[in-house]
């Protein structure tokens, strides 16, 4: 999962964002030293240990307090109608600033706590995959709709089995936090059924009767259903470039070659946990990928994303060919990226191409 890297919120600042209360004093006691007696900057001077606490912590802020307090004690700079009564606001107002800065550092010190915690469940639910599952090279990027969320409503995972290495695509409904859960249920039966399942179909199956089972739990008139796209590649011994691709309401992957790309066709199924009774999936169909093919899987966030007149982003005509698959869906999620502007829903992508025999 790609991931651009952040500052925690507890981190100390910037060496910039440090200097800004000092330069703040000196520009203020520069100015009050250029203007006019009669032109008085002292309320500048209150302002600045109140900011300081948004930058520094006790100690900091109180450091610069002490020294807006000495710079007042200058004639120069002091304003002869500034009275001892004025001098003692500023001093309250010095310490209701190291007193916010206080509350500051012990939120941010709590806000990193909770986020370390989120991250490393967040984390459990969908760790990062690997660039290569057996046989099988990989390539997956996830953005999330909500920016403070690393997981979604979307998933995809590739697990090695004794009938092949399998990949799944899902779009579970909703998105956001709210979704996690159902999303973890769905890996952790996707997981078993590698292992157990000698079909595709029954693979679908298991995720659909767990779908059932969790929507049961809801309240009721709520629902719960998500669409998913299933992809098996046959063990290596095999010697069969053929992959097998089935379909539950979800929308068809793309083969990429040097030609340009292009569409699988699929027997439409239909989507997972709609407690319908008698789930049957579709047909797998055979795809043929030659050496440098590769297939690429997403979710509707990707081709429902728009540009600023509306019209939906058209990915299999936007596609440059690649050979690598990481190089892929870094490509496309760029391209996607300016042609939207701001996606508003979760976005999944995962490409996947057989590993040529070394």
């Amino acid at each position: 999962m790609d991931r651009a890297d952040r500052e925690l919120p507890g981190a100390r600042p910037q060496g910039r964002l440090r200097l800004l209360p000092w330069l703040l004093l000196a520009a203020v006691v520069s100015a009050q030293l250029a203007t006019p007696e009669t032109v008085q900057l002292g309320f500048a001077f209150a302002v600045i240990a109140p900011l300081t606490s948004l930058v520094y912590g006790v100690v900091g802020t109180s450091l610069v307090v002490l020294a807006i307090a000495g710079v007042l004690a200058v004639p120069e700079v002091r304003a002869e109608h500034v009275s001892g009564a004025d001098m003692l606001a500023f001093g309250l107002i010095g310490v209701v600033s190291a007193i916010l800065a206080w509350v500051r550092a012990r939120r941010d010190a709590q806000l990193v706590s909770v986020r370390t915690v989120a991250e490393a469940a967040q984390l459990a639910v969908l760790p990062p995959l690997p660039e290569r599952v057996g046989h099988v090279r990989c390539g997956a990027l996830y953005r999330a709709a909500e920016r403070t969320a690393l997981v979604g409503g979307d998933l995809y995972d590739v697990q090695a089995g004794p009938y092949g290495v399998r990949a799944v695509v899902a779009d579970v409904q909703g998105h956001g936090l709210s979704a996690v859960g159902t999303v973890a249920a769905l890996l952790g039966t996707f997981r078993e059924a590698v292992l157990d399942e000698p079909e595709l179909a029954g693979v679908a199956a298991r995720l659909d009767r767990r779908l059932t089972v969790e929507a049961a739990r809801l309240e009721e008139g709520s629902e719960l259903f998500a669409t998913a796209v299933l992809m098996e590649f046959p063990g290596a011994a095999s010697g069969s470039s053929d992959v097998r691709v089935l379909s539950c309401g979800h929308p068809p992957p793309i083969v990429v070659d040097g030609d340009g790309a292009r569409d699988v066709v699929l027997e439409p199924g239909p989507p997972l946990g709609l407690g319908l009774g008698g789930f049957r999936a579709p047909d797998p169909v055979l795809v043929p990928l030659g050496p440098d093919d590769l297939l690429l899987a997403h979710t509707d966030g990707v081709t429902e994303a728009r540009n600023g007149e509306g019209a939906f982003y058209p990915l299999t005509a936007r596609i440059r060919p690649e050979r690598d698959p990481v190089a892929l869906v870094r490509s496309v999620w760029r391209d996607l990226a300016s042609y939207a502007g701001e996606v508003a829903d979760d976005v999944a992508l995962l490409a996947l191409s057989v590993s040529r025999a070394e």
